[in-house]
């Protein structure tokens, strides 16, 4: 059996896990943080972008969007179910993000629904490095941090908003908006943080 990975446990349940993705709206899922993100045209990055729930949506509403996802299964049902929607679909992943880098473009919003809590604390720091270096002037980052055990399979860590922000600042960053939620699905033992960073305005 191999190691633990970030994205481990999401292959073997791709068909499953997109079901219950593409069951929840954009709108329910991102409600704390809306307000906070572009108006379009923008450029989008989703990264661990899942079923392509959130880039559809946010496609739809006329964003220039690309959508990271670096598991096969989950980014082939994305292609598949939001094939009219112009979205560019990349295989990569936190906490480097190559290929994405290579692009050499930057965005305006970039979305982690989900993702951060999969990293470990050295990968968190590479992680908001690569971001900060994606961000365009006056850009946002809007990220999920999950609070609540871990399923079997997946490796997940607790991580505070104080310690991502402590980090997301020392990559010139600062929190502009944090606010607790409950789960969408409605589990009771699992609970979010959202937090919305913007690059800081004075080093």
């Amino acid at each position: 059996m191999g190691a633990i990975t970030s994205n481990s446990g999401y292959a073997e349940a791709a068909q499953t896990l997109a079901g219950q993705y593409e069951a929840l709206s954009f709108e329910q899922v991102h409600a704390p943080v809306l307000a906070l993100f572009p108006a379009p045209p923008a450029a989008v990055l989703d990264i661990g972008a899942g079923s392509g729930r959130d880039a559809a949506a946010l496609a739809r509403r006329g964003h220039r969007v690309t959508a990271a996802e670096p598991t096969q299964q989950l980014r082939a049902y994305g292609e598949q179910a939001h094939a009219a929607l112009g979205i560019r679909w990349m295989d990569d992943m936190l906490p480097n993000l190559p290929a994405v880098r290579a692009l050499g473009e930057r965005f305006d919003l970039i979305l982690l629904t989900a993702v951060w809590m999969h990293l470990e604390e050295g990968e968190r720091d590479e992680a908001m490095a690569a971001l900060a270096a994606l961000l365009a002037p006056g850009g946002r980052i809007s990220m999920s941090l999950r609070h609540g055990p871990v399923p079997e399979g997946r490796r997940m860590f607790e991580v505070s908003a104080e310690e991502t922000t402590a980090l997301a600042r020392r990559h010139g960053l600062a929190a502009v908006h944090s606010v607790a939620a409950p789960d969408a699905q409605g589990r009771a033992d699992v609970r979010w943080t959202f937090l919305v960073l913007q690059a800081c305005q004075t080093p």
